[in-house]
């Protein structure tokens, strides 16, 4: 059984930092590329950043690039998501996703990761 269990959300003040984690278990995590979505109240989920199975390909949403970066470590199981200079309209849950590597598919599109987590709210303060 698949599960990614995200962790490290919270309230924050804007200007602050975060690390979200999302560790997984029940696949072969090396074989996953992983991703970072978010769905701000009201609004539809959408694509904060991925990373390929060995780290070397990285992407990040323009609304986030420079801010935010996506990692991972193979040995643990486990992605991150550093956040610096938060934003209030960083406030969100943010979820994160599992797809094969082999997928031929831009990162962005969410129908294309099989596993998804429960989410960790991540609430900025201005």
């Amino acid at each position: 059984q698949v599960q990614l269990v995200e962790s490290g959300g919270g309230l924050v003040q804007a200007g602050g930092s975060l690390r979200l984690s999302c560790a997984a278990s029940g696949l072969t995590f090396s074989s996953y590329a992983m991703g970072w979505f978010r769905q701000a109240p009201g609004k539809e989920r959408e694509f904060v950043a991925a990373i390929n199975w060995s780290g070397a390909v990285v992407f990040h949403a323009d609304s986030v690039k420079g801010r935010f970066t996506i990692s991972r470590d193979n040995a643990k199981n486990t992605v991150y998501l550093e956040m610096y200079r938060v934003k209030p309209e960083d406030t969100a849950v943010y979820y994160c996703a599992a797809r094969l590597d082999k997928v031929r598919a831009s990162y962005y599109v969410q129908i294309t990761y099989d596993y998804w987590g429960q989410g960790t709210q991540v609430t900025v303060s201005s």
